[in-house]
Order: C-alpha cells, then structure tokens, then sequence
C-alpha cells in the first residue's frame, strides 16, 4: 500500500517534525500497537509496527513536496486497505503539523 500526503515544507521541516513525533505513532494505531523507528538515511524512516498478532515493516521517505508511506500489507489485512490508508493520511498530516 502507498499513501502520499503532500505537504508545501521543505523536507528539513520535514523531517525535524517526524523525528520529534515519530513516538506519536503507535498512538494511532489501534490494538496496542509498538512502533520503533530509524533513519538509515535522511529522507527515510522505517517503522517496525507490531499490532494485532501482525509485525510490519515500512517505511516513509520525504520527497520534495510530499511524504510517501509504503506499508506492505498481508493478505489477512488488505481488506482493511482504505481504513488504513485514510488514517495514514489524517494522522501523516498530524504529523507534519507545527506544534
């Protein structure tokens, strides 16, 4: 699943809001979710996200102009794509909001 949610901010603004709200995450994400994230290099996060007996491995990488989230999702899940994709889209612009 992709999801791209543009934004008019460079990407240090960017990427100084996610890193200062990425322990927000699992907050969004029902079912106790865990999130642990890193930076393997500027303009990607990845995010181990366990929750509901499911582990998933994404990532966000900031491009000029928007963020794109790319969570792969198991078959058991992808009946609930549009859920999921319109809270990455409501909570991705949380994120990005100023404090």
């Amino acid at each position: 699943m992709r999801v791209a949610i543009p934004h008019q901010l460079e990407n240090d603004v960017v990427r100084e809001r996610l890193k200062s709200k990425s322990h927000q995450i699992a907050d969004h994400i029902p079912g106790g979710a865990t999130v642990r994230t890193q930076w393997p290099s500027e303009d990607r996060m990845t995010m181990d996200i366990s929750a509901m007996g499911q582990t998933l491995h994404a990532h966000v990488d900031l491009e000029p102009g928007q963020l794109v989230f790319e969570v792969p999702l198991p078959p058991a899940l992808s009946f609930i794509e549009p859920m999921i994709a319109g809270a990455i889209q409501s909570q991705g612009q949380k994120l990005l909001a100023k404090d």
